[in-house]
């Protein structure tokens, strides 16, 4: 019987090695063709502030996922979110 134990330390290097593999794909395509974008990339976008990207958030309007501590915004709810404004 081989049983095997993962350690806490295990775990914290699995969560590092899947934050960096999720940054590589969100990093590497053009911001026009990625389908989940940083809040910085979103305020990019939509030339608004960071207290403006909060209000969004707080108010429902995006919501984010969040990876690793990163705030991350699908594009289609940005679309969204710019076709019901106009």
């Amino acid at each position: 019987m081989n049983i095997e134990i993962l350690t806490k330390s295990d775990l914290q290097n699995f969560k590092q090695e899947l934050i960096a593999e999720i940054q590589n794909i969100v990093g590497d395509t053009n911001i026009k063709e990625q389908k989940w974008l940083k809040g910085i990339d979103v305020r990019k976008l939509l030339n608004i502030s960071p207290g403006t990207l909060q209000n969004l958030r707080i108010n429902g309007s995006l919501k984010p996922s969040k990876i690793g501590g990163t705030l991350f915004y699908k594009r289609s709810d940005i679309e969204t979110l710019l076709e019901e404004g106009e």
